[in-house]
């Protein structure tokens, strides 16, 4: 037939590569627990779960024609709402647009000062932040624009590289970093790698927002008190305020200006908040006049300072902003050669962390208020287009808002349109009011960016709540702001980024396993113990088993006695996933306890000292061993996989390294392993490649190792170490026989087998065709099956110790362990 083809061609490549095929299992009884089912029964009641496949990882990963097309089409997300447009929603986007339009003005040229940059180059960021956005939107109320902390990032970046490039401009520097943080955004977007902001925590997250606020609050002090000495604001901020503070002598007149503008500010809000809890009908209008209370001091300062300076344009009272040209007089194809891309190499991984972290938490935090859900990958694409194209018309790097985001989201903002009218607002202050703009007073302007940067500092109560909800989060967060405020934001955002990764990974790699044992609970009605089921209430029993950690650790009460299942049947839950972080970590804690907890079958193993191992040389002379015949012997472990999706090779291996040890330590009989909750079919197929999931079967020969996948012992094949371990192991159970019982005679029907492989489990002789056929009558004849509901099994039979719950795989466990020989006793 035309499809063996492909298969002989691939048994023919095995053998000449010599890989070892997977072999089908052979009919064998087992029983599962669920009931007993032969492996090579295949009715109409079986079920024989299908091995994932290559050709299926390749089709599930591959896009389909239709997925790509909702690719494109989902690179636009206003396609899906823009024919849908109404009155209802332009009348909000109007308001919305308009108010942060009054708002993003001020804030706009307060932060360009930041950068170090003309005030005119924060209102063409904010220009092109809220023109561009609405293209890629998902969120309706994120404003994308100047921001406070990627300002001060992009002014440290600009002071620097005028020391190394004194003859290129400021601008263009930061123009430059837009371009390249824009691409690079860009593309972590089109890949759909917005995940990996998932990877900050919400601690490094407000650590930064902190440490950022205090160092930019600090280094506006100089500014808002007019201080003629010089204050290096660029330095870590500790020092900001040292300077600062030796500097006040030297205030001047603008102190006036900028201290009454912060105040007021905070005034006004405290009156408007005030006033709106008072009359909560008139809620509303309160709002508004606290949203335009920057509007409206900036005007008052404004016209204090035009009829101040009228006269006085040459030597003005106080600082003042000074030209600002009219219209776009700095467009331009922005310069990016790697002259100046090396001015800011080692900026550009925390400008672009700075960009990601600000945006897509608040558009987060704003979308699950507002009932809706981003799409941090498509806000990536926004972001990055943002960037990429702000710079041709002179735009610095922007992301979004906090304080301008909150009042948009406050005003009623009904559709990511509102940006529209916004920069309608924002194009007409750039060609009506840049006459108005020289007037404004510098220290006016610091008092603005303290005011909007001072909501950012972390209120007591979130951190006290931090420490409430995990200590360590807590700890995380002062460090990131101890080290914000004594070194840079930079190293704040680095430190803050990898000490909350590396509390992930020591979690995942120190995550502990727990033992588990039975308790039967009851059910209660009142004051009153349901043993039965009574009339009206179904056929469902009153009583179950659930299994809880032997040590109590998950917090049950410590008066409940907990039973161990069986002697010698271990339950074991991995409690963080298994991979290779936590894969040694997990089995030395299992192996351990299991060493602890029950004896060697075979007491004669180290009848001879000579034949001890080093590491457990035993008793001193004159004295007595520990009497170890009370603790049962090893049967089965159990394997919870319930908090297991995924497992790789390392992870694997371990097991398979860990169940030699153990058929050592239990030889001449055999450990079984059962897994419940393995709810992956690649982790079956990995696990069943290790030869798990099927019955051990019982060796004439003793112990023989179940083949690693890789193995520096096994180097060498049968003249390897592990070869020789073997040989040793066999060679002291026969030695250990001669000094008691004979071993073999306690097991039953033992039945040879040939070495064990990964890739699957020998045949075995112990089912005959007669057990089969009496299998399938028994099956038929079953009252269980003889329901009106057609029955059948749950998973696949050719996979037994795979089960569905911990209770079947107890049960399988108790049932297979009962048909095992009998313990080897001394006596």
């Amino acid at each position: 037939m035309p499809g063996d083809i492909p298969t002989k061609v691939g048994h023919g490549l095995a053998k000449v590569l010599r890989l070892k095929l997977p072999e089908k299992p052979q009919p064998d009884a087992v029983t599962r627990g669920e009931s007993t089912f032969s492996v090579g029964t295949f009715d109409t009641y079986s079920y024989v779960e299908p091995e994932p496949t290559a050709a299926e990882w390749f089709a599930e990963i591959t896009p389909s024609w239709k997925e790509i097309g909702l690719y494109f089409y989902r690179l636009f997300p206003f396609l899906s709402w823009i024919t849908r447009y109404n009155t209802t929603w332009l009348i909000g986007d109007l308001v919305a647009g308009i108010t942060v339009g009054a708002v993003v003005v001020p804030q706009g040229m307060a932060y360009a000062q930041l950068a170090q940059l003309p005030v005119e180059y924060g209102l063409y960021s904010s220009f092109m932040g809220v023109l561009i956005y609405w293209f890629f939107a998902t969120s309706k109320d994120i404003t994308i624009g100047p921001v406070a902390v990627m300002s001060t990032l992009v002014g440290n970046i600009v002071t620097e590289a005028a020391e190394t490039l004194p003859d290129v401009e400021p601008h263009v520097i930061a123009s430059c970093l837009a371009v390249i943080c824009g691409g690079i955004v860009t593309f972590m977007g089109l890949a759909r790698l917005g995940f990996i902001v998932d990877f900050i925590p919400l601690p490094a997250i407000t650590a930064f927002m902190t440490g950022s606020a205090i160092n930019i609050c600090s280094g506006q002090v100089s500014t808002m008190l007019g201080e003629t000495d010089k204050v290096n604001t660029r330095g870590a901020t500790y020092n900001t305020i040292i300077q600062t503070l030796r500097a006040l002598p030297s205030s001047t007149l603008d102190a006036a200006m900028g201290v009454t503008a912060c105040a007021m500010l905070y005034i006004i809000r405290f009156a408007c908040n005030t006033a709106a809890k008072k009359q909560p009908h008139r809620a509303k209008m309160w709002f508004f006049i606290s949203t335009l209370r920057t509007v409206f001091v900036i005007l008052f300062y404004t016209m204090i300072s035009a009829a101040t300076n009228l006269h006085r344009r040459d030597n003005p009272a106080f600082k003042v902003l000074g030209t600002v040209p009219r219209g776009f007089k700095h467009a331009a194809v922005p310069t990016v050669n790697a002259e100046i891309i090396k001015t800011f190499a080692s900026e550009l991984p925390a400008a672009v962390i700075v960009l990601l972290i600000e945006h897509i938490a608040i558009s987060k935090s704003f979308g699950r208020v507002n009932n809706y859900t981003i799409d941090p990958s498509q806000e990536l694409v926004a972001i990055g287009v943002t960037n990429l194209l702000g710079p041709f018309l002179g735009g610095y790097p922007a992301t979004g808002s906090f304080s301008r985001t909150a009042i948009k989201s406050k005003a009623g903002v009904r559709t990511p349109l509102a940006g529209v009218i916004t920069a309608v607002v924002v194009l007409l202050a750039i060609y009506a009011l840049p006459a108005l703009f020289w007037y404004i007073p510098k220290a006016s302007l610091a008092g603005v960016i303290i005011h909007a940067v001072g909501d950012l500092i972390t209120p007591p109560n979130v951190v006290y709540q931090f420490y409430r909800v995990s200590p360590l989060d807590c700890v995380i967060f002062f460090v990131g702001v101890i080290v914000t405020v004594f070194t840079s934001i930079e190293i704040g955002v680095y430190c803050t980024v990898c000490i909350s990764v590396a509390v992930l990974l020591f979690r995942v790699a120190k995550a502990r396993g727990e033992f588990l044992g039975r308790v039967t609970i009851h059910s209660v009605v009142g004051d009153h113990v349901l043993e039965e089921s009574k009339p009206g209430l179904g056929d469902a029993d009153r009583t179950r088993s659930i299994f809880l950690p032997l040590n109590h650790a998950d917090g049950s009460n410590p008066e409940i006695e907990i039973e161990q299942p069986y002697p010698g049947i271990f339950i074991y839950r991995f409690s963080e996933g298994f991979n290779y972080p936590n894969a040694n970590h997990y089995t030395d804690y299992l192996v351990e306890t299991i060493f602890q907890k029950t004896r060697r079958t075979n007491p004669f193993t180290y009848s001879n000292p000579g034949d001890r191992p080093w590491n457990n040389p035993g008793p001193r002379k004159g004295k007595q061993e520990e009497d170890r015949s009370h603790l049962p012997t090893l049967r089965a472990v159990i394997l919870d996989f319930s908090s297991v999706n995924n497992v790789d090779v390392t992870s694997v291996q371990n097991l398979i390294d860990v169940r030699n040890q153990l058929d050592i330590y239990a030889s001449p009989h055999t450990v079984q392993w059962h897994f419940a909750h393995v709810k992956n079919r690649w982790t079956k197929r990995a696990l069943a490649a290790a030869g798990f999931g099927y019955p051990t079967p019982q060796s004439e020969d003793g112990f023989h190792r179940w083949k690693p996948i890789f193995s520096v012992t096994e180097i060498e094949g049968q003249s390897s170490a592990a070869a020789h371990a073997e040989i040793v192991a066999n060679e002291n159970t026969r030695q250990a026989s001669s000094h008691g019982h004979d071993l073999e005679s306690g097991i039953k029907n033992p039945s040879h087998t040939a070495e064990r492989e990964t890739h699957g489990i020998e045949e075995s002789s112990n089912s005959s065709i007669g057990e089969d056929d009496k299998l399938q009558r028994d099956l038929k004849d079953s009252k269980a099956y003889q329901n009106r509901r057609k029955m059948a099994v749950v998973q696949g039979v050719n996979l037994p110790f795979f089960h569905i719950d911990i209770t079947s795989a107890l049960e399988s466990a108790l049932a297979n362990s009962q048909e095992e020989p009998a313990d080897v006793s001394s006596d």
